[in-house]
């Protein structure tokens, strides 16, 4: 299966990074959100991330223009007819996905696979949702998409030979690496990361250690870039207690519990830098730590 033409579903923080990603790679891109203002900022934030890039060196300035001109942007799934891929990157929650391939399979060509972004969703479940679990699969970028090097690639367990091999020649050619998941709840990464990050929450909650100090040790003590909790309100608060959900609900076991101090945060609406606050508040010249 030869991939040219790529769709990307939503327009939020992960489907800036992959459109960015696909067009640094040469393909011809569109990106599709309801959001019209959404789809605004995101070419915007795409322009910057290029320059930025530039300015460091990682890609040339003549990059810049051809990568631009290879996205499109729509607020309507008509334009995906005559893509060869289309990833889905909409909010992680089943619901939402799920309504979203209702509308989009129908306009979809006979031979377009689907892929998913989700972080740690079933892809045998996402893919019974749609018209063609066989052509479905799980893609899952890291989080700065042009930044981390990682794709996770998921099979469901009705995906096939020629739908996985597309998928890691597509990894290729963005530059990135590939590894393969089995299709468990939160799949390799998440799996080993959201644990970690809930159980300093758990830490912070039972007055163990303030943000600050939680943070500094890990930095310091597990020579870690950002502290748990830092990276927490990068990745969202609603993201992560998500993530533990879906683990806690696939795993029946206690160990995944989701820390009551994310689920408050949450409620709150302290989502973390999306949000202006979360463990850390924002809203300032420097992030204060919030408790």
């Amino acid at each position: 299966m030869n991939i040219e033409r790529i769709g990307v579903v939503g327009a939020g923080q992960m489907g800036i990074g992959i459109a960015h990603v696909c067009a640094i790679a040469g393909y011809d891109v569109v990106m599709e959100d309801i959001n019209p203002d959404a789809l605004g900022k995101a070419r915007a934030a795409i322009e910057r991330n290029l320059q930025r890039q530039a300015a460091r060196g990682i890609i040339t300035p003549n990059d810049v223009a051809p990568a631009l001109r290879r996205i499109r942007t729509a607020n309507d799934f008509e334009v995906m007819r005559d893509r060869d891929l289309v990833i889905e990157a909409a909010t992680e929650d089943e619901q939402v996905k799920r309504a979203v391939y209702r509308d989009l399979c129908p306009r979809l060509g006979v031979n377009t696979m689907l892929a998913s972004n989700t972080s740690s969703i079933s892809i045998t479940r996402l893919a019974a949702a749609t018209d063609r679990p066989e052509k479905f699969i799980g893609l899952h970028f890291m989080n700065p998409a042009p930044v981390m090097q990682l794709v996770e690639i998921i099979r469901g367990i009705a995906t096939d030979d020629e739908t996985y091999h597309a998928a890691v020649e597509l990894v290729k050619k963005t530059g990135k690496t590939s590894a393969q998941s089995e299709d468990f709840p939160a799949f390799i990464v998440n799996r080993i990361l959201l644990p970690m990050i809930n159980e300093a929450v758990y830490t912070l909650y039972e007055g163990v250690g303030s943000v600050e100090a939680i943070d500094t040790a890990m930095r310091l003590g597990a020579n870690h870039p950002m502290g748990p909790l830092q990276l927490a309100d990068f990745i969202g608060l609603d993201t992560a207690l998500s993530v533990m959900q879906v683990l806690y609900e696939g795993l029946a076991d206690s160990k995944y519990r989701p820390c009551p101090l994310l689920v408050k945060y949450v409620e709150a609406g302290w989502l973390g830098r999306k949000a202006g606050r979360g463990f850390y508040d924002y809203r300032g010249e420097k992030p204060v730590p919030t408790r």
